[in-house]
């Protein structure tokens, strides 16, 4: 890993597919044992829906599936279907270790980039948003799937220690209306499974980590993204 990559702060990230049984028996343990993420609702939940974009070539999706240890993407996500908090994201990824970076962009921005109006970002003091326009017209990055779940999330100030249980995760098929709450949605996976994702800075402490034991299920490369872009392949191996 170069130093450049240590300075950003890359965290641990493992992922599960788990069934109804043992997502019911982890929330009651977790409830306990962390705090529910300042964002959730009553119901412990909020709502997230991101527009993810790749270049013409699918890099993304390809490296994704060759199992490409360093790679990124771009995401613009929204909270609870609501326009008030919209995050420009960039997620690298080297093996196991995640770094994720921000900026906020408002609806109109949003709207400029879908319409290939990018010339804003270079006015932004922001060094993502100068590296996403580079990307967006030499490498032509473009918007690609929208990917839709509800979130359930479990955070520990110690190390940095998040768990979240992705729920209901769907895509938006060939629409990238990201602000569309009358969006027609088709399911990514199969129900009922649940994506458990364990987020961590240098380890977890022995009582988080048997609690979080998986009986039945092996750490997979999971990827919404993938998942969600499997309805408008146009390859072969988009089925691995």
């Amino acid at each position: 890993m170069s130093t450049s990559s240590i300075n950003k702060v890359f965290r641990h990230e493992l992922k599960y597919f788990i069934n109804n049984h043992e997502y019911l028996s982890l929330r009651n343990k977790l409830k306990i044992l962390m705090k529910n993420d300042r964002h959730s609702d009553s119901n412990g939940n909020y709502h997230i829906r991101s527009l993810y974009f790749d270049d013409i070539k699918d890099t993304a999706l390809y490296e994704k599936q060759a199992g490409i240890l360093q790679r990124k993407k771009y995401r613009i996500r929204i909270y609870n279907l609501k326009d008030d908090v919209i995050k420009l994201e960039k997620k690298s990824r080297i093996g196991q270790f995640v770094n994720k970076e921000s900026f906020s962009l408002s609806k109109s921005e949003v709207e400029k980039i879908i319409n290939y109006n990018y010339s804003f970002l270079l006015q932004l003091d922001n060094k993502l948003a100068k590296e996403l326009y580079f990307d967006l017209t030499n490498n032509l990055f473009r918007p690609k799937v929208i990917v839709d779940y509800i979130r359930e999330a479990y955070v520990l100030d110690y190390n940095n220690i998040r768990v979240t249980f992705d729920k209901h995760l769907k895509t938006g098929l060939q629409s990238i209306d990201l602000f569309n709450k009358n969006l027609m949605l088709m399911n990514a996976i199969d129900e009922p499974q649940t994506i458990i994702e364990i987020k961590f800075s240098n380890m977890l402490p022995d009582y988080i980590k048997s609690t979080l034991q998986m009986r039945s299920n092996q750490r997979l490369a999971i990827s919404k993204y993938v998942f969600s872009r499997k309805f408008n392949k146009f390859n072969a191996w988009e089925d691995n």
